[in-house]
């Protein structure tokens, strides 16, 4: 386990860049902080916090029942059976202090090495469970990533995980935060007690805890509003919040959660993904257990926005992340910054962070996907194992179309009250700019979305009445009761009183009929900005005309890597833009393997359809291999830090370099967190959208053909 302070007495991997205490002025906006939280309703109330303890205690009654139980169903003797024990464990937003009103309550069950998950864990307990009338909406997932039992008791959600010990027996005082707690368990274990071991962790490695929860709890609700709060769809979850969170407050210790509110958002802000955010240093550890390494790992490569948890095995926490949610929070992120430097000199207030992302005004066109069943219990079932796979169709598109297309998931499901059983999720299209005219490609993702849908119907405890349909629909489609009272809103709402427009590439109608033979309408649409402001009309989007060819993938990526996994693409290469990466150690070892797997992954197109496959779909060879891991290792090892220079605020007169920490990995070499001029942050750290503009559309009975013309 890492120590939490290390030998110069600080907490985290490098020093902190401020010790700076709050000035009058901040104590004011703190003061007014706190009272927005409590206007907004963020706490309970006192009676819901006794309800809460009451449910927990009636919890561990039942685990205890039911570990006694299970023990003398499995022919152990009396004695044992007196002796057999469980316990319950809290972590997440309600272990840390930060959790509001109507917030479920994520909890783990430890049990002796004899109770199994599958078949005691998820059926006998299940089936207690189900017999108790105070509990509802039971719901158990035993496939997921880590596997998890949702229910309701007396109305407080909870989210109930496993974890199988070695031990015979568990004994009422047993410290999670040992390691050895870890031996001889399987995988699903280590990742359900990982929860409560990265949260008691995280409240010993920030300096102030009070001003991290208030700030915790400010970030939160501000991810909640802006819409990216959503780890399943591919965003941020909250222990992803709480060690970006924990990692600002290690930064500037004597801070108040005011001017922590606006460090948070300058320093992620500028921050060069994917340098990793961490707490503490990455320690191997005694049993041997894999740890997040993109030089060792092959697929830790892949990952687009690293948030490393503080106790091991230390892992990304922030793996669902793809290009488009990481290029969506870092653009909410800038907005953000640039407000609080509003509120700081008088010009806004609070209330200007927290205006709802205007998703359904932000696209021209969506993927709209319907699921249905036939009673509440199906459709629930249905919901999760849905939601669960959503993130892989983004995945596959922005694969399949080399990150030319960018997909932009709403974070939650929505209902029509006038279509009872049903469940709508939308996805946001849009495209990025090439920096060279090319010879235009179309990409057609028909293949793509039936594929999807085939996965989904492929559910294990799919039933009759359980269907899903996807189709293509534009921003004035979009169903009224997407919005709120059914209204939709005015195109020409502002979120903020500056208004900012990012440039965007012309093409002519001309153009378009040159390229399509039509000519398609002109309408404007808000894209991706930087900032919270009215965005600059988009170029027309267009799909193949009647009788044209369609051109169709001649191969999909291939299913083990686009089945869901946690690093769906380790192999891609970032292409967004370069130069924000040519500075970041860990970029450029993305940079490097990923062209030495592109050369080998660029196929020739098709003689059937004139369209060449992407991704995964070919193995690497060995030599490939070979020379990915040696760029890897050069890198890690020998990559120099990066000089820093000064800035006009205290925060950033100094970013300090980071350790990827692995005693053997790079003990001599640092990643850096890259502090430089404010003039050379806003280069090299800001994402700004790129659009082209060739795109047309035709409507097809079953699903809309969605083919999206490159013209680079």
């Amino acid at each position: 386990m890492s120590k939490a302070k290390n030998s110069n007495g600080y907490l985290g991997v490098t020093e902190p860049i401020s010790l700076s205490g709050p000035t009058e002025k901040d104590l004011v906006q703190t003061a007014e902080v706190e009272k927005y939280l409590s206007d907004a309703g963020l706490y309970e109330s006192q009676e819901e916090a006794v309800s809460r303890e009451e449910v927990l205690g009636k919890l561990d009654q039942t685990v205890k029942a039911w570990i006694k139980k299970a023990t003398r169903i499995s022919g152990y003797g009396e004695q044992f059976v007196h002796e057999a024990n469980a316990k319950i464990f809290t972590f997440g937003s309600y272990r840390l202090g930060v959790h509001g009103p109507g917030a479920d309550i994520d909890t783990l069950c430890v049990g002796p090495r004899h109770a199994t998950r599958n078949d005691y864990f998820f059926r006998w307990l299940h089936d207690m469970l189900a017999e108790m009338p105070e509990v509802s909406e039971l719901h158990p997932v035993p496939d997921a990533h880590v596997p998890v039992l949702g229910f309701k008791i007396n109305g407080i959600s909870i989210d109930l995980l496993y974890a199988n010990l070695a031990h015979a027996v568990i004994p009422e005082d047993l410290d999670l935060s040992q390691d050895s707690i870890l031996h001889n368990v399987d995988e699903q274990t280590v990742r359900s007690l990982n929860g409560c071991r990265v949260t008691d962790q995280i409240l010993k490695l920030v300096p102030n805890i009070l001003s991290f929860r208030t700030t915790l709890r400010f970030i939160r609700y501000w991810g909640k509003r802006r819409g990216v709060y959503s780890n399943v769809m591919g965003f941020l979850g909250g222990i992803n919040w709480a060690i970006l969170v924990g990692r600002i407050c290690q930064l500037y210790p004597n801070a108040s959660p005011s001017m922590l509110i606006s460090r948070f958002f300058r320093v992620y802000s500028k921050w060069k993904w994917p340098n990793p955010v961490m707490l503490c240093h990455i320690e191997e550890g005694p049993l041997g257990l894999p740890v997040w390494d993109p030089r060792r790992n092959y697929r830790d490569r892949g990952h687009q926005m690293p948030i490393i948890t503080p106790a091991y095995p230390c892992m990304n926490s922030s793996y669902n992340v793809s290009v488009s949610t990481r290029y969506v929070m870092v653009q909410e992120f800038t907005r953000a910054f640039e407000i609080c430097q509003a509120i700081d000199e008088g010009k806004a207030d609070w209330n200007a962070l927290f205006e709802p992302y205007p998703f359904f005004e932000s696209y021209k066109n969506y993927l709209e996907v319907n699921i249905t069943a036939r009673n509440e219990d199906d459709l629930r079932n249905w919901k999760g194992w849905v939601e669960s796979r959503l993130r892989t169709l983004v995945l596959k598109i922005e694969r399949y179309s080399h990150e030319m297309i960018l997909a932009h998931p709403y974070p939650r499901d929505l209902s029509d009250k006038s279509r009872p059983l049903h469940c709508f999720y939308f996805i946001g299209l849009w495209r990025k700019q090439t920096v060279q005219a090319q010879q235009a490609e179309q990409f057609d993702i028909r293949g793509i979305v039936n594929e999807f849908k085939s996965n989904i119907c492929a559910y294990q405890n799919w039933k009759e009445g359980m269907d899903i349909e996807v189709s293509h629909v534009k921003r004035r489609e979009i169903p009224l009761f997407v919005f709120p009272d059914g209204v939709r809103p005015s195109r020409s709402r502002t979120a903020h009183k500056n208004i900012r427009t990012v440039p965007t590439r012309g093409v002519s109608a001309g153009q378009v009929e040159n390229v399509l033979g039509t000519v398609s309408s002109a309408e404007g649409q808000p894209v991706p900005h930087k900032g919270n402001y009215m965005k600059q009309p988009e170029q027309d989007y267009a799909f193949p005309v009647p009788g044209s060819t369609s051109v169709l993938p001649s191969s999909l990526p291939n299913e083990e890597a686009l089945n869901g996994h946690a690093n769906v693409r380790a192999e891609s290469v970032e292409r967004e833009l370069p130069e924000h990466y040519q500075e970041s150690t860990f970029a450029r070892v993305q940079n490097n393997v990923g062209h030495a797997i592109n050369q080998h992954n660029i196929l020739p197109p098709n003689s059937n359809n004139g369209c060449q496959p992407y991704g995964s779909g070919s193995p690497l060879n060995s030599s490939n291999r070979e020379c990915a891991d040696s760029a890897a290792n050069n890198l890690l090892s020998s990559s120099p830090a990066v000089p820093v220079a000064s800035d006009e605020l205290d925060e950033l007169t100094s970013f300090h370099q980071i350790k990827a920490n692995q005693k053997d990995v790079n003990a001599d070499q640092k990643p850096s967190l890259e502090g430089c001029s404010e003039d050379n942050l806003e280069q090299t750290c800001s994402l700004r959208p790129q659009y082209s503009n060739n795109l047309k559309r035709k409507a097809n009975e079953e699903l809309e053909v969605l083919s999206f013309l490159l013209h680079e």
